[in-house]
C-alpha cells in the first residue's frame, strides 16, 4: 500500500503543504486534492483563474527522422496531419482492442515530438512505444525533470500576458510555443486544458517550478487567483464529458465504444487498427455515455445502470454532483440500444433505483 513516505514528490510538494493541502497519495505520487473545499475550488477556475500542479504527468521526447513513423504505428490519431507547433489528442491502442492509454502529441519539427502521459502509465506506456522503436528513433523519458503547471479559466490569459511578450490571444487552441515566461527562457506554453474553462499548460524545468508558480500567483492577485486540487480537476473534467484513463478508458475499453472515434483514423496502419476497422463496420455492442440524475442522487464508479425493468444494462465510470449544474452527472457504459440521448436509465444508489436521463456532452453548454 502507498504511504506518503515511499510516494514520489512534485517539485511543488513543499509549497502544496505550506499552503494547507490536503495531500493524497495518486498513481504514485503525494499530490494535493483540495485547498479550500471542491467547490469552491472549481467555481474558481470556471469563473477566474487557478493553478493546478501536473508534474506528475509523463512527458517523452522522441527525435529523429523516423519519429513520426513510430508515433503513426502506436497512437490511433493521424499525426502527419500535425504542423510544428501544434498539438494533437490522441490514444495508444492495445492489440487486444483496448487502450494502453490517452495522451497529447507536441510536433516541434520533422524530427521531434514530445509526448505528454498519464502518471499512473508513464512505465508501461514507455515499455510499449520503446517495443515497437525497431527504427532507431532518440527516445527519452524526461518526466522526472520536468514541472507542469495548469493554469486554467477565463482569466488565466491576462493572468500570463503580464509574464511574457508570447501574444497568447493569437495562440490557438490546441498549439504551442516555446519561449520566456516570468524571465525563465525555453518554457513551453501550451494552449491545452483538460477543464473546459479555457488557460495554458506551462512546462518547465524542475528547479524553476516555485520561482514560476510564485510568478503566476502574483500575476493573478488580482483576478482571486487560488491553487487547485485535484478534486476540482476531475469534477471540471466531468463536466465538460471528457475521458479519465482508469475509470471511463482502460485496457479493456476500445476508443470506438468510449467515444473516440475522432481519434481513430483508418487512413494509415496503427496497432490493431484492422480489428478496430472490423469494429466500426460490426458496431459496437456497449457505447460510453453522459447522463443526468432526474431524481436526486449523486452516482459514482462502478454503481450499476439499470432499465426500466430492472435488467443491468451497464455501469457507472464517472460520477459526481456538479458544482456548476448542482446536480448529479456521470459517464457509463451501456448497451448500445440504450445510448440515444434522452432514453430513460436509471442507476443503483444505495439498494434504489434512481431515474437519469442519457444526455449529450459537455454537460455544461458553453
Amino acid at each position: 500500500m502507498e504511504t506518503l513516505t515511499t510516494l514520489k514528490n512534485t517539485a511543488l510538494t513543499n509549497k502544496h503543504i505550506s499552503l494547507g493541502a490536503k495531500m493524497v497519495p495518486f498513481a504514485g505520487y503525494n499530490m494535493p486534492v483540495s485547498y479550500t473545499g471542491l467547490n469552491e475550488e472549481h467555481l474558481t477556475v470556471r469563473n477566474g483563474v487557478g493553478v493546478f500542479d501536473v508534474s506528475h504527468m509523463g512527458e517523452f521526447r522522441l527525435r529523429g527522422p523516423k519519429a513520426l513513423d513510430l508515433i503513426q504505428r502506436v497512437t490511433s490519431n493521424d499525426a502527419s496531419k500535425l504542423g510544428d507547433g501544434k498539438v494533437q489528442y490522441s490514444c495508444l491502442p492495445n492489440e487486444k482492442g483496448g487502450i494502453i492509454d490517452d495522451l497529447l502529441v507536441y510536433r516541434y519539427n520533422e524530427g521531434e515530438y514530445y509526448l505528454v502521459v498519464n502518471a499512473s502509465n508513464i512505465e508501461k506506456d514507455w515499455n510499449w512505444i520503446e517495443k515497437h522503436n525497431t527504427e532507431g528513433v532518440d527516445m527519452k523519458n524526461v518526466s522526472e525533470v520536468m514541472s507542469l503547471l495548469a493554469v486554467q479559466g477565463p482569466q488565466a490569459m491576462a493572468t500570463l500576458q503580464k509574464l511574457t511578450e508570447v501574444d497568447l490571444s493569437k495562440m490557438e487552441y490546441y498549439t504551442f510555443t516555446v519561449d520566456t515566461m516570468a524571465g525563465v527562457e525555453h518554457v513551453i506554453i501550451s494552449n491545452t486544458g483538460y477543464t473546459g474553462a479555457g488557460g495554458f499548460e506551462i512546462y518547465v524545468n524542475n528547479d524553476k517550478a516555485e520561482h514560476m508558480w510564485d510568478a503566476i500567483f502574483e500575476a493573478g492577485k488580482e483576478f482571486g487567483i487560488k491553487p487547485i486540487g485535484l478534486g476540482a480537476r476531475d469534477t471540471l473534467r466531468l463536466e465538460m464529458g471528457f475521458c479519465l484513463y482508469g475509470n471511463d478508458i482502460d485496457d479493456t475499453t476500445s476508443p470506438l465504444e468510449a467515444g473516440l472515434g475522432w481519434i481513430t483514423k483508418f487512413t494509415k496502419v496503427f496497432t490493431n487498427s484492422k480489428s478496430l476497422m472490423e469494429q466500426k463496420e460490426k458496431g459496437v455492442a456497449k457505447k460510453l455515455v453522459g447522463f443526468e440524475m432526474i431524481e436526486r442522487g449523486i452516482p459514482r464508479h462502478d454503481y450499476e445502470i439499470a432499465d426500466a425493468s430492472g435488467n443491468v444494462i451497464g455501469k457507472v465510470t464517472s460520477g459526481t454532483q456538479s458544482p456548476s449544474l448542482q446536480k448529479g452527472i456521470g459517464m457509463g457504459y451501456v448497451k448500445t440500444e440504450f445510448s440515444k440521448a434522452d432514453t430513460e436509465i436509471f442507476v443503483k444508489i444505495r439498494d434504489k433505483a434512481l431515474k437519469a436521463k442519457v444526455v449529450k456532452v459537455p454537460f455544461l453548454k458553453k
